[in-house]
C-alpha cells in the first residue's frame, strides 16, 4: 500500500476535514496508507512540499499571496479547500450572552503576534467597528502558551481555535463570547497544497477522492460519532469537548461539501489581505490555485500496496 504524506501548520479541530481522510479511513479505502505531521513553529508548511518531505499541507491562500507580493514565485499551488471561513473564538473570563464587540477596546485579550490569525482577527475588528489599536493585546506565542496564559490570569479574552476553547469551557476557566468568523464573512481561510508535478499523479487523485468523503462526512455524520473516531489524534482533550466543537463548527458552516477553492472565497482572501494584511495587488487565481484533481486510478484498483 503507498503511504501519502501529511502535514499541518496548526493541529486543530478546525482542519477536521483532513483529519477525517485519516481517522474515517477514507484514506485506506483508495488504497493509500499516511503519515503525518505539523510543521515546526515559524516554518511554513509549504517548505516539506519543497524537500519532498510531504505530499500534501494544511496551508493558507495568503503563504502565496504574500510571496507573490514579494516578487517571489512559489512553486507549490492550492488545491482544494478546508475551511471556508475563520474558526476562531472569543473566550472570556465571565459568561456574556449580550457580548458586543465595542467590549474589546480597552481590554486585555490575548491573542495571536502575527500571522493569518491576526489578519483574519483585525478584519474583524474592522466589520464590527471598533479600533483594533484600542485592544490592549496579549501575545505569549503560540496555540499552547496562549492557552496556559489566559489559565495562569492573564488578559480578559483569548482568541483560539477549537477544541481549546470548549475545554477551557468544561475546566470552568472561561466561556465562549463569540465567534470571529461570522464577523469575518466567508473566505479561503485554508486550504491544502501540493506541488505541481504531483497533482498529476494517480495517488493525488485517490487522495482527492478521499478527501472527498471526507467533506460530505463531516457535514453528514453526528459530531459524536466524528469525535469518538478522531480522539486518538486528540489525547489531551475530553471526547465531549471534541464533540461540542466539531458540532459547532459543522453549524458554523466553515466545511462545505465542495472541495475546490471558489472565486468567491478567493477575492474575500484578497479583500482582507489588502485591508489588513499589507497585500499590494490582486492577483489573478490561476496564480495561486489549482483545480482539485478527481480522475485517475484508484490505488487499491491499480494493485498498489
Amino acid at each position: 500500500m503507498e503511504k501519502i504524506n501529511i502535514q499541518f501548520t496548526l493541529f486543530s479541530a478546525f482542519y477536521a476535514p483532513l483529519i477525517a481522510t485519516m481517522s474515517g479511513g477514507f484514506l485506506r479505502q483508495e488504497g493509500l496508507d499516511h503519515d503525518w505531521s505539523v510543521a515546526k513553529p515559524g516554518v511554513s508548511a509549504l517548505a516539506a512540499l519543497e524537500d519532498g518531505t510531504a505530499d500534501v499541507v494544511q496551508s493558507t491562500l495568503s503563504q502565496n499571496l504574500m510571496a507573490l507580493d514579494k516578487g517571489e514565485t512559489p512553486r507549490a499551488v492550492h488545491f482544494a479547500q478546508v475551511n471556508e471561513m475563520d474558526g476562531f473564538f472569543l473566550t472570556g473570563r465571565e459568561p456574556d450572552p449580550d457580548f458586543d464587540w465595542k467590549t474589546l477596546e480597552g481590554a486585555e485579550v490575548v491573542l495571536f503576534g502575527g500571522g493569518q490569525p491576526l489578519v483574519m482577527f483585525k478584519w474583524a475588528c474592522h466589520r464590527a467597528g471598533i479600533d483594533f489599536t484600542a485592544i490592549r493585546a496579549i501575545t505569549p506565542g503560540g496555540a499552547a502558551d496562549m492557552d496556559r496564559a489566559f489559565r495562569e490570569g492573564q488578559g480578559r479574552y483569548v482568541q483560539q481555535q477549537g477544541p481549546f476553547p470548549q475545554q477551557l469551557e468544561a475546566d470552568g476557566a472561561g466561556h465562549v463570547v463569540a465567534q470571529v468568523g461570522p464577523m469575518v464573512g466567508p473566505c479561503g481561510f485554508s486550504s491544502l497544497a501540493a506541488m505541481p508535478e504531483w497533482l498529476e499523479t494517480d495517488r493525488a487523485a485517490a487522495f482527492t477522492r478521499a478527501y472527498t468523503q471526507a467533506r460530505l462526512y463531516m457535514n453528514g455524520e453526528s459530531a459524536g460519532e466524528i469525535a469518538s473516531a478522531m480522539k486518538p489524534f486528540f489525547p489531551k482533550i475530553d471526547e465531549a469537548v471534541l464533540a461540542d466543537c466539531i458540532g459547532t463548527y459543522q453549524k458554523l458552516g466553515c466545511w462545505t461539501p465542495h472541495v475546490e477553492i471558489t472565486a468567491p472565497a478567493y477575492e474575500a482572501m484578497l479583500d482582507i489581505y489588502q485591508y489588513a494584511g499589507g497585500l499590494g495587488e490582486r492577483f489573478a487565481y490561476e496564480r495561486v490555485c489549482a483545480k482539485p484533481p478527481l480522475s485517475g486510478t484508484s490505488m487499491s484498483a491499480s494493485g498498489a500496496g
